[in-house]
């Protein structure tokens, strides 16, 4: 498979970390492409249900050095990263700040992840692009995680001010998102209607309502 070819390029001690789900997978939510993509792009995709398989030292590495070498407007890396393991008391201060219809399946995760964007620059100036540029470090961050055998799902919903307390943040930082990380687990776990969620088929708009050649269609929102 091209995911096990990726990880025998990979060095020895990052392709030992690989997390192997405790049962098979019981979907394959593979996209169906109207064009050919890197596999790795075609098989991410957001589960709820996560395996309890704790993400090792050598993995969690492997992910924060994938989101260092991403690209950031004037290489100002305004990015920044919370990150709690399953049972300590950071991560249940972050599911404290998660809404309702949030808890209910990331309680369960192995790792959660505050994404932080740094929105004011050394000179006191503001980073207009500080949101956009962790969004680049958290797609480095998703495709390293899919080489490892991991999957995440990115949460807006939360209470900013509680997760801003819950990690005590600055006020020059915003927290953006939170990032459930684990191995893929099975529909069978989530209460309904997730289930269902989670075994639904993907799908995406076509390219041609939103990829245009030379100039915006006149009169298209």
């Amino acid at each position: 498979m091209a995911c096990q070819l990726l990880l025998s390029r990979m060095p020895a001690s990052v392709a030992e970390s690989k997390i192997q789900p405790e049962t098979e997978p019981i979907m394959n939510k593979t996209a169906t492409t109207a064009h050919p993509i890197l596999p790795l792009l075609a098989e991410r995709w957001s589960p709820r249900a996560f395996t309890a398989a704790k993400i090792d030292a050598t993995a969690l590495g492997s992910l924060f050095e994938a989101v260092r070498w991403a690209p950031s407007a004037s290489n100002l890396q305004p990015w920044g990263f919370v990150h709690a393991a399953h049972g300590s008391a950071g991560f249940a201060a972050i599911v404290g700040s998660l809404a309702a219809g949030n808890v209910t399946w990331a309680q369960h995760a192995p790792l959660l992840v505050v994404g932080v964007a740094e929105l004011t620059k050394a000179d006191g100036s503001p980073n207009l692009y500080g949101r956009y540029d962790l969004g680049q470090s958290v797609a480095h961050l998703s495709i390293q995680a899919a080489a490892l055998g991991l999957h995440l799902h990115q949460m807006a919903g939360f209470d900013s001010a509680k997760l801003r307390e819950a990690v005590s943040l600055p006020l020059s930082h915003e927290p953006v998102v939170v990032i459930a990380i684990g191995a893929l687990g099975e529909a069978s776990q989530l209460p309904a209607p997730l289930d269902e969620r989670e075994r639904a088929p993907r799908s995406r708009k076509p390219l041609d309502s939103f990829v245009f050649t030379d100039t915006w269609p006149a009169g298209r929102p």
